[in-house]
């Protein structure tokens, strides 16, 4: 990004600022002694530092602000607000670069999710909280913008860097919640959020990851943290983090022909799950009722989700066309009754699906770029496993990305997040998502690369442009 400015102009700017900083602590001393403005001003430093090395330490940053900021731990609070102004500042120079460079592939994925955009604006004028609306299209924008840019920009020429990166950082992060289990700190806050996050991502990423390690001491510590991701899927007792991660794990299997490590992974299931029935035998039996049921006394699978259900349906039938706005409810039971903001504390626009949620937010005029985006999505996921099937071969950065899309989607279905742009499985997914649609195979033949994670010196080899 720094290339072609010349080194005079930077000698100028820092000499000048030097001099604006020298004025304002003789002027206006009380900057200077302000937590305030010398935080605002760290965070300048910081910003301007990170831009500087966009492609390397961008995209982490932005992941680990909006997990700082979801996760239930003292930290958290201050990074609500600026996880948004770390968007804001990756998708504007993240587009810049692009459009400076002019030599990456924008294709039908990216158009629709423009349109995906467009339909959540429309939906504004027919909304009853048209400010809220347009807020959450514009950080359904800034999302977009930045996944496209600025996440495979982190990508773009460093594919062995960045997937390294992302699996050792897989590792830390399922290490680190595991630690603060094992202490009695539930750091993701609620036992969803920690299904999702390991059943979503630590799952499938860690059996990747051991599946391409050459050496024994890699493939063995990444199948331990991978145990641990599934053993925390289960203690959480949520149902779509564990299909989640059971369908990725054992489809991936499958693709791979790796039938005598599934057979194990059985195996080792049904003893545990054994063991504990004949030991434990009231603890396994309440395990299984809550698992199942959530509690319910007339044991009705799914039944905590039937009542968001019919509420979402109710809305989708009397806003068919163009919904209620994103992000928003109607709450108002009659006319002469003011409408409740949604994000009230009393009231929830919880819908259990996010399916369901895009669906009443926009309507279903305004539901079709998003299905459509979902479709062309699940297809690049299907030619992947296809591949894979055909090849055998793991080593396609493609993978571990195509199991990742596949139990969101899943994980979607139940859970509202697939379309909440504030929220830090929403980011990573959709980053991925765009990366992975550049790294999809278009043809099964193309699957067939040869990359192990050894080091980031090896060359990663060519991928086919998404079409």
């Amino acid at each position: 990004m720094t290339e072609r400015i010349p080194k005079a102009l930077w000698v100028a700017a820092a000499a000048l600022g030097l001099l604006v900083l020298a004025y304002l602590a003789y002027s206006r001393p009380g900057y200077f002694t302000s937590q305030t403005y010398l935080g605002g001003l760290l965070l300048l430093e910081f910003l301007a530092a990170a831009v500087w090395m966009y492609r390397r330490v961008f995209f982490p940053l932005v992941v680990l602000a909006f997990l700082l900021a979801g996760v239930d731990l003292p930290v958290g609070s201050i990074w609500t607000a600026l996880r948004w102004v770390f968007l804001c500042v990756g998708a504007l120079a993240g587009a810049f670069i692009m459009l400076k460079e002019r030599r990456h592939h924008f294709g039908l994925f990216h158009v629709l999710a423009l349109f995906g955009v467009l339909a959540t604006l429309v939906s504004a004028a027919v909304s009853q909280y048209p400010a809220v609306t347009l807020l959450k299209a514009f950080s359904l924008l800034l999302l977009f913008v930045y996944a496209s840019t600025g996440a495979r920009l982190a990508v773009t020429g460093r594919e062995d860097r960045f997937f390294a990166g992302l699996l050792t950082g897989c590792e830390v992060f399922v290490g680190a919640v595991a630690a603060f289990h094992a202490i009695g700190i539930d750091a993701m806050g609620n036992p969803n959020s920690l299904g999702a996050v390991m059943g979503m991502f630590g799952a499938p990423i860690l059996l990747w990851g051991t599946l391409v390690s050459d050496k024994p001491f890699d493939r063995g510590r990444r199948m331990v943290l991978y145990g641990i991701s599934m053993y925390l899927t289960y203690a959480s007792h949520a149902r779509a983090g564990m299909v989640a991660a059971l369908i990725s794990s054992g489809l991936l299997c499958l693709a791979l022909r790796k039938y005598r490590l599934l057979a194990r992974g059985v195996i080792v299931v049904a003893v545990l799950v054994a063991l504990s029935a004949i030991l434990q035998p009231d603890n396994f039996s309440n395990t299984v009722t809550t698992v199942l049921y959530k509690g319910d006394p007339e044991h009705v699978l799914l039944s905590s989700r039937q009542s968001p259900w019919q509420s979402a349906m109710k809305r989708i039938n009397d806003h068919f066309w163009f919904g209620t706005g994103l992000g928003t409810i109607e709450t108002a039971e009659s006319t002469n009754v003011r409408a409740v903001f949604s994000s009230n504390n009393k009231v929830t626009t919880e819908n259990g699906s996010s399916y369901l949620t895009i669906l009443s937010g926009v309507g279903f005029l305004g539901a079709l770029p998003f299905a459509l985006l979902l479709l062309l999505l699940s297809g690049k996921i299907f030619r992947t496993i296809a591949g894979l099937r055909k090849t055998g071969n793991a080593c396609h950065l493609a993978t571990p990305l195509a199991m990742v899309m596949l139990a969101g989607l899943i994980h979607a279905g139940f859970e509202d997040w697939l379309f909440a742009p504030g929220n830090y499985l929403c980011l990573f997914f959709w980053s991925l998502a765009f990366i992975f649609v550049d790294a999809a195979p278009s043809s099964l033949p193309q699957v067939a690369l040869t990359w192990r994670l050894r080091t980031a010196r090896r060359g990663f080899g060519e991928v086919a442009p998404s079409r």
